[in-house]
């Protein structure tokens, strides 16, 4: 039988410009994200049109989109436009080097004041299609638990339960509050949750005085990674490893730190 191994990540990449000053820094994200040599990346604020920056940094932003610019021509893009204002607009997208067989945009939105989305592709890999879900939740608990309501219906309403699943993104979740929910409706694990079972073994789990709890990787601020804010959660794969990519060039980069996972689909 024929094995399959996907390189995936996740990446708030904070519209392609420096938190502090603004700078765009996207032409550098893209030499950054060409070196992780990832299969499919999900990536979240990712900047359609801003006409302000494309004219005070012409030099420095491209012409087209940031996805179709940071695809380019090796890989195929979905994206699911969110916020719109006057001057542009941002939202999540896919980037694949398989094919993309279909995509659909999803508002999620909880208020007037938080443009939010779902972004569902399914990727046509050599071996099945791959349903993969883009996701930035809200900065609000209430929020963000009906748009995790809104997500799990959209897995269970068009995904399968006999074909792989990836949902990557944002999840804006410190208190580490959703994941139960999803690992209980959509069968589902986070990436890093086979690496947090080592306190199992101790012995005070064995003898019954602590129940080890499963954490998500830090991702914020890249700078220094405290917040757990970003997740990959996966059914039907194998996990071989995961990582928080950390350092230079990452720090400078965006506020958030990307993941980095390897999965083998079972």
């Amino acid at each position: 039988m024929i094995r399959m191994k996907l390189r995936i990540a996740t990446y708030n990449i904070h519209k392609g410009v420096t938190s502090f000053r603004g700078t765009p820094r996207i032409y550098a994200l893209k030499q950054a994200l060409a070196t992780v040599e990832a299969d499919i990346l999900f990536l979240q604020e990712v900047q359609g049109r801003h006409d302000r920056h494309a004219v005070r940094h012409a030099h420095l932003w491209p012409d087209e989109a940031q996805h179709e610019f940071l695809a380019g021509d090796g890989q195929h893009a979905a994206y699911g436009m969110n916020a719109v204002y006057d001057h542009g607009h941002h939202g999540n997208a896919l980037l694949s080097g398989y094919p993309i067989g279909s995509s659909r945009n999803q508002d999620v939105s909880d208020h007037a004041f938080e443009q939010r989305g779902i972004l569902h592709c399914v990727v046509q890999t050599p071996k099945v299609d791959v349903h993969c879900f883009v996701v930035h939740l809200g900065l609000f608990a209430g929020g963000r638990w009906r748009q995790t309501q809104a997500l799990i219906e959209a897995v269970q309403a068009s995904a399968p339960q006999d074909e792989p699943v990836i949902i990557a993104g944002d999840f804006n979740d410190w208190g580490n509050r959703l994941g139960a929910d999803l690992r209980n409706r959509l069968g589902v694990c986070e990436v890093f949750d086979e690496q947090d079972t080592s306190n199992q073994n101790s012995l005070l789990h064995q003898l019954g005085w602590r129940k080890p709890q499963i954490k998500p990787a830090r991702t914020f601020p890249a700078v220094l990674p405290w917040l757990r804010l970003d997740r990959i959660y996966v059914r039907g794969f194998n996990v071989h490893g995961a990582q928080v990519l950390q350092g230079s060039p990452w720090a400078k980069l965006s506020d958030h730190a990307p993941i980095l996972a390897t999965l083998e689909l079972n």
